[in-house]
């Protein structure tokens, strides 16, 4: 690593370097985001309420989908941190070679069985012969183009650790901007429907794509691509999974969550329950990627100072973040309680939607303001490491205590049973995430005592 990188990650101030770090993740994050919900709003005012249900039964596929993309990116970029920091930079090439022989790999694996079981898939994920129309649409053009999502976002996540965090914010802004603007050109002046949305969301995916491939193609990079490492090695690929199985599992757990929900809401709410979820799940989601981008930020910094050996630093770093995401999800769920209605308006108009939407938001945000220490705590673990620490944090919040929850409370409340499960699920994940970090605070502690 460059010794003006190395100087900074080691000596500059916390919180200037964290601002440095997580102001160009958080605009990357909150970029990414802006796929899904752009798309949900135009939708939603393009096409109509059933086909924003119809995008909501796409979630488990592409949530499927994109686990396996942060296998490799998540697990590569907290890799490459590490030894940089320890001044290995040809085992931190090593790891990025392996990492897109891997993406190709995977890519292939994924798609071909997901486009031919297309169709039991949507019906097995609760879809109904009202909304399947729309999801097909979509997905039939989104998921042969799955590797490029991959080469975009896992990549970025590279770019970014690796000390690039401007760049990596750059990458999402490309692709968030075309979005935003290929959207409404599409849908509304071309009459393409919900396949409008795939196409611009294809092509932004492409431009990102291109654009961080190309960083690491450039002889400037700190580290780049070489042929040499395109072949996989078994221990290489071992410390990329150990690590990327952590956001892995969350996603694939997402995955399951989202079928149960579904068939849930299609049992106790019908069609436009559906729809209303993929609205609260946006609204949450903006949210939530603040949140992750904050602690993207705070992953090189963590990374570079725990293989140093500066632990002082790392906590400094933690204690920081946690702050400031509580902070940030406070307001979130403040927003959410007081003008539900004046939020859902921006995805839908139809008053029924409307209705139903704004009642799950105030009841399924319930205890937002304390997932942004949990989140927090689970990346902190994955940024250090510590693969099963993080791996069973991720699990608890979307898939431990979700389902349960799920399966028991809507049989006696109906669909506000849907919704409550939520903010009992984050309240059983919080408690068990500082836990795990009060018994990681006290190893730490007597460890230095030796």
């Amino acid at each position: 690593m460059t010794s003006e990188i190395t100087r900074k990650l080691e000596h500059e101030k916390i919180s200037r370097l964290l601002l440095n770090y997580a102001i160009p993740a958080v605009i990357g994050t909150m970029v990414n985001s802006l796929y899904n919900i752009v798309d949900r709003m135009f939708i939603g005012h393009g096409v109509g309420p059933l086909a924003i249900s119809g995008l909501t039964l796409t979630f488990p596929i592409l949530l499927f989908l994109q686990a396996f993309g942060m296998l490799v990116g998540t697990g590569a970029a907290t890799r490459v941190s590490i030894f940089l920091g320890r001044k290995e930079n040809d085992m931190a090439e090593n790891i990025l070679g392996n990492a897109l022989t891997m993406t190709f790999i995977i890519a292939i694996a994924t798609v071909i069985p997901s486009m031919l079981f297309l169709d039991e898939l949507l019906m097995w994920f609760g879809g109904s012969e009202n909304i399947i129309p729309y999801a097909k649409e979509y997905l039939y053009i989104i998921i042969p183009t799955t590797l490029l999502t991959s080469l975009s976002f896992s990549f970025n996540a590279v770019m970014r650790a690796s000390g690039y965090p401007k760049k990596a914010m750059v990458t999402m802004l490309i692709g968030a901007v075309l979005n935003v603007a290929l959207d409404p050109i599409f849908i509304f002046v071309f009459d393409m429907g919900i396949k409008g949305a795939a196409y611009a969301t294809v092509i932004s995916m492409a431009a990102s794509a291109a654009f961080v491939m190309n960083h690491f193609i450039s002889k400037k990079s700190l580290i780049r691509f070489h042929k040499k490492y395109f072949k996989l090695n078994k221990r290489i690929v071992w410390t990329i999974t150990t690590i990327g199985i952590s956001p892995f599992a969350m996603q694939l757990a997402g995955s399951l969550v989202n079928v149960v929900m579904n068939h849930s809401l299609q049992t106790y709410g019908g069609d436009l329950a559906l729809g209303a979820n993929g609205i609260i799940s946006s609204i949450g989601m903006l949210f939530v990627m603040l949140i992750i981008g904050i602690a993207q930020g705070m992953q090189p910094i963590v990374g570079f100072n725990y293989g140093a050996g500066y632990h002082h630093r790392v906590m400094e770093t933690l204690r920081l973040v946690i702050i400031m995401a509580t902070c940030i999800m406070g307001a979130g769920w403040v927003c959410c309680l007081l003008f539900p209605q004046v939020i859902v308006k921006g995805f839908t108009s139809d008053p029924e939607l409307i209705a139903i939407s704004s009642n799950g938001l105030r009841l399924n945000l319930g205890l937002f303001v304390v997932v942004g220490s949990q989140i927090t705590i689970s990346q902190f673990f994955q940024s250090i490491g510590v693969a099963w620490k993080a791996i069973f944090l991720s699990l608890t919040r979307q898939f431990l205590y979700l389902i349960p929850v799920i399966l028991f409370l809507p049989p006696f409340m109906g669909l506000d049973g849907v919704w409550y499960s939520g903010p009992i699920s984050d309240g059983l994940a919080v408690v068990t995430a500082w836990l795990f970090l009060w018994q990681h605070v006290k190893n730490v502690k007597r460890m230095q005592l030796r």
